[in-house]
């Protein structure tokens, strides 16, 4: 893997090919930003940036990061440059690609951070876009159809605004009906595939959070979206989002924006019938998080069929022994795992002794530490 100029990394090759890696330093020393990178390529997004000049080194106006990726089928090699003020570019073997969305689905990771441990508490966003993360990697294309959206959802709501306003727009409701045609159509596609995912997800996170728990609760995860639809087919989905709109079209002029779509649905998480977020003990929550995050791993290596990378982002100090130990226990060597750490004393000899540890030191990756 190469970084260069790539947050405070300014020019950095480093081999990542142990089953399991430990990078231990103190705060601020560019562990995470080293996950972010692989992260990156993987959903071509950033948990901790939303444009791409924060994520450029200071002084320079573009930045790139590289990856050889072993798979079953062979080695592929991802990058993506980073510019600031345009657009990305992708490359696979060395080849420019049209859209991101081209090198997606090359490199499957799944990663767990100490902020994570707050998807249940925090906001519907939060849980959208963790299980959008999810979707890109197993259907690139979905990155387009959430662009789709989103560019669709923007122009309706400047429409809405106009009116919300006071400004005088003619043939306003005529407008409104070519926007929620279109919104129809691209939301359905948005709402089918999140649907479907939670189908197969459910059992799945259902199931270790009985193991993690000792089965004396039971986890429920649905997807509750704004639309009500019964049968998963494109068509009745659009004509529900549309009556959807319809009904709520009053209130929406009024206000000035769209209530009703995907940009609004909510994933439920339940423990024995009672919402998680409400009243769910931190416990509780944290053994919740790290069901879910299994059941992602297994998912993804079901639907590829190769383990994702694992990535353990200073998570473990935030982990009681039980759930250090199961999430641990569960890794084995089935699965190649980075972890990040502030310091080696949270790890057994079993793992230190089957770890290759790197030292992160501002901005730079230093040999490796001798075993203890």
């Amino acid at each position: 893997m190469h970084l260069y100029a790539f947050r405070n990394y300014s020019d950095q090759t480093l081999t990542l090919s142990s089953p399991k890696t430990i990078l231990v330093g103190d705060n601020a020393q560019g562990k995470s930003n080293l996950l972010e990178a692989i992260q990156l390529l993987a959903t071509g997004r950033s948990n901790r940036a939303l444009r791409d000049r924060d994520l450029i080194q200071k002084g320079k106006e573009q930045a790139r990061v590289t990856a050889r990726v072993e798979r079953q089928a062979g080695t592929v090699e991802l990058e993506l440059l980073l510019r600031a003020g345009t657009r990305r570019l992708a490359r696979l073997n060395g080849e420019n690609q049209r859209r991101q969305a081209d090198i997606l689905g090359y490199l499957n990771c799944v990663c767990f951070s100490s902020l994570d441990l707050d998807l249940v508490r925090a906001s519907p966003e939060a849980r959208r876009t963790w299980l959008d993360g999810i979707l890109i990697q197993i259907e690139p294309i979905y990155v387009r159809l959430l662009e789709q959206y989103q560019q669709i959802l923007q122009q309706r709501n400047a429409l809405l605004k106009r009116t919300g306003d006071g400004t005088p727009v003619p043939d306003i409701l005529e407008q409104l009906a070519l926007w929620n045609g279109q919104l129809a159509r691209a939301g359905s596609q948005v709402m089918r595939r999140r649907s479907r995912l939670l189908e197969r997800l459910a059992p799945l996170a259902r199931r270790w959070h009985g193991s993690i728990s000792g089965g004396r609760e039971q986890l429920d995860v649905h997807y509750a979206p704004q639309v009500q639809f019964l049968a998963d087919d494109s068509q009745s989905v659009q004509t529900a989002f549309a009556e959807a709109l319809q009904a709520r079209q009053a209130l929406e002029l009024l206000r000035g924006t769209t209530l009703v779509g995907p940009h609004r649905d909510e994933v439920e998480l339940t423990i024995d019938g009672t919402p998680a977020r409400q009243f769910g003990s931190q416990g509780q929550q944290r053994t919740l998080v790290l069901a879910l995050k299994l059941a992602e791993l297994e998912l993804l290596e079901q639907v590829t069929g190769e383990p994702p990378l694992l990535l353990l982002d200073d998570v473990l100090a935030e982990l009681d022994l039980q759930r250090q130990d199961q999430l641990l226990g569960t890794i084995q060597d089935r699965v190649q795992t980075i972890v990040t750490t502030t310091h080696l004393g949270l790890f057994d000899s079993h793992w230190l002794q089957s770890a290759t540890v790197l030292t992160v030191e501002q901005g730079s990756v230093l040999p490796v530490l001798a075993q203890p």
